[in-house]
């Protein structure tokens, strides 16, 4: 018997709805045909089945979704979310209208000052990835922030996030590797001039900006990889450099990555991933070492 704390969405075709507009934004961003096609017999099914899915999670938790057909490990994590907020990230994101400020928010202990700054200081964009940063050491090094509030925050986000993710956090950690974290920045800012694009509604008070977007595969891995919209990348004019890389596969959470140009030090101009410094030296010294023999 699995708890639920609250069920925001109680109709079957409010979430088959929801579906049916991830897939249809997939579809127009050129995600491929297999991911489309999972969202689209995912609302079709939701849409037409007589057993009410709040109703299904209360008495067999998320098991009993991914039983379901056409249900797999990330659907039902998407349902799921739906079910507990009645809003969908992934959604959000696709649409271009995320909020990572007012999304840590929503987190216990965490005011708008200090979603701020977890934000500017760390450049992460989902709860996913604050907990990551909360259990890795990161987010002890954003200011004012002490030893017994993390604990807090790991308290309440695992709380938040253990009904959505395939298998708990301990068992997981899969990341792709820095190579193909890379290579997937490497193709999105080299296709900016042949993407689809999206009209994000944060700071585009005349509605003129577009940022492209890349939705692509790589060793089981499903990519989309954005510029960064936040109010850090404004302030510090970093809209065309910073690139926001989501990644996910079936059975792990999704997990994200922000790629930057390092100003300073030996990999000056170079391409790296945040909080990942240490292993893309390591990748161009091999790279490098490869180039020269």
């Amino acid at each position: 018997m699995t708890s639920v704390p609250r069920m925001a969405v109680s109709d079957n075709a409010f979430i088959a709805d929801k579906l049916d507009e991830v897939a249809g934004l997939l579809d127009q961003q050129g995600a491929s045909p297999f991911r489309v096609r999972a969202y689209r017999d995912a609302a079709d099914y939701v849409r037409t089945t007589t057993q009410r899915l709040n109703e299904l999670y209360t008495h067999a938790g998320r098991s009993g979704l991914e039983n379901l057909p056409t249900i797999g490990a990330s659907i039902a994590s998407a349902i799921i979310e739906l079910l507990e907020t009645g809003d969908l990230a992934l959604l959000d994101r696709l649409r271009g209208s995320t909020d990572p400020e007012k999304l840590f928010q929503t987190v216990p202990m965490i005011g708008p000052s200090l979603a701020r700054s977890i934000h500017d200081s760390l450049h992460i964009d989902t709860l996913e990835a604050l907990e990551s940063a909360a259990h890795d050491g990161r987010l002890a090094t954003v200011k004012g922030i002490g030893r017994r509030r993390i604990d807090g925050i790991r308290f309440s986000l695992n709380d938040l996030l253990a009904r959505r993710r395939p298998r708990p956090l301990a068992a997981t950690g899969e990341a792709p590797g820095i190579a193909d974290i890379l290579s997937v920045d490497t193709q999105y800012r080299g296709s900016l001039r042949t993407l689809p694009v999206i009209r994000p509604r944060r700071f585009n008070d005349n509605g003129h900006a577009r940022i492209p977007i890349l939705h692509c595969e790589r060793d089981h891995w499903r990519f989309t990889a954005i510029f960064s919209n936040t109010a850090a990348a404004h302030r510090y004019g970093r809209t065309r450099d910073w690139v926001v890389i989501y990644f996910e596969q079936d059975d792990a959470p999704e997990g994200l990555a922000t790629v930057v140009t390092q100003h300073g030090g030996p990999m000056d101009g170079m391409r790296v991933v945040r909080g990942r410094e240490q292993e893309c030296a390591a990748h161009y010294d091999t790279t490098l070492d490869g180039i020269n023999a």
